[in-house]
């Protein structure tokens, strides 16, 4: 029984849920890396243990829409992302361990090792991958396909947006807040004043947000931006709260319709660099930090830019005496044994030059 229906029993009647991962997933004490930036309460949620088959974020969004697509029968998810896609990944992966086939639209994006890992993995999972130009390629794209599945099934598929942040995706991290709650409650760690996370399809803020709120918790979000600021913006976050929020009271009145609280959420919006997923010196400086303190693997286009973040606010903005919770929105499932037999050229050609051209230079 995951919290979100403890609390809310009718949810549980309304809101179709498939189990894909492990919880409550870990909160740890940071010591030595928390010395070394001078912060006496700084706290990780290890949501990169979300799933032994491939962990981070993406598993409690999916839980809610693959739970939805197998309640509906389909047999496709379509989705998007760039090359090196983690919700592409995880919806290829966690289809496929539903019985449903995932097709992947993906965008070209700047070279690193984890676009090369992603890409061999999602193929192994059984994903169909189009390598996209832009996004009106993309739109041509998906109506072909939609067109193509409705005269051959008779049905439409389903489509997943980019990280999975629609509505029933974001309910998996109000879920999340609500978890939080109870590790607080049980000792686990201290109520934290601040919660560090990355804003990219704003899917995990928003449901923190939203979920704080529900779990009467006093933490504020700091959101640190990883996307262009088109894409991610405190307009946008309250149209995404706003519309996760109406779908919760639609189902059960008994969930509270808030009003925004801009008050709540902290968008940092000078560490995102110069484009999506291009490494920047601050946040490959923190990875490796946080690995040589802690053991901790993160990575330098979400999790990265986060800690740089946090780690710029601790030496400016006095935080010593508050208590801080970063939350590791990253996968740390080793999946070198899966990629280690496939054959890259097996992928569309188009892909084919994230493994012909060198990484970007930060990744070497």
């Amino acid at each position: 029984m995951i919290e979100l229906f403890e609390k809310y029993p009718i949810l549980r009647e309304k809101l179709d849920y498939t189990s894909l991962g492990k919880f409550p997933t870990p909160v740890d004490k940071l010591y030595d890396f928390g010395s070394a930036i001078g912060l006496d309460n700084l706290y990780i949620k290890r949501d990169d243990l979300t799933s032994q088959l491939y962990g981070g974020n993406k598993v409690r969004k999916l839980e809610f829409v693959l739970g939805y697509a197998k309640k509906e029968k389909v047999k496709r998810v379509i989705t998007f992302g760039c090359a090196g896609s983690n919700h592409a990944l995880a919806t290829a992966i966690f289809s496929n361990s539903c019985g449903i086939r995932s097709v992947s639209l993906l965008l070209p994006q700047p070279n690193a090792q984890y676009v090369r890992n992603n890409l061999l993995a999602s193929y192994f999972y059984g994903a169909k991958l189009y390598h996209c130009p832009n996004k009106t390629a993309i739109a041509f794209k998906c109506l072909s396909m939609l067109i193509g599945h409705v005269l051959k099934h008779g049905h439409f598929p389903i489509f997943i947006p980019p990280g999975g942040s629609s509505p029933l995706g974001t309910v998996g991290y109000v879920n999340a807040a609500l978890e939080l709650k109870n590790q607080i409650g049980s000792g686990v760690m201290l109520e934290p004043d601040y919660i560090y996370v990355a804003l990219g399809t704003m899917g995990t803020a928003v449901g923190l947000l939203l979920g704080v709120l529900a779990a009467k918790l006093k933490s504020k979000i700091v959101a640190v931006r990883v996307v262009d600021k088109n894409m991610a913006n405190i307009e946008r976050v309250e149209n995404l709260f706003n519309k996760t929020n109406l779908l919760l009271n639609s189902l059960d009145p008994s969930f509270t319709l808030y009003n925004f609280p801009k008050e709540r959420i902290i968008i940092k919006e000078d560490f995102f660099g110069e484009k999506y997923a291009l490494f920047t010196p601050e946040a490959m400086k923190a990875v490796s930090l946080i690995k040589n303190k802690e053991g901790i693997k993160l990575e330098g286009t979400y999790t990265g830019k986060t800690l740089a973040a946090l780690i710029n606010d601790a030496n400016s903005n006095n935080l010593n005496k508050k208590v801080v919770l970063l939350w590791n929105t990253y996968n740390s499932a080793d999946l070198s044994d899966i990629i280690s037999n496939v054959d890259y050229r097996k992928l569309p050609l188009s892909f084919h030059m994230y493994f012909n051209n060198e990484v970007q230079p930060l990744d070497k």
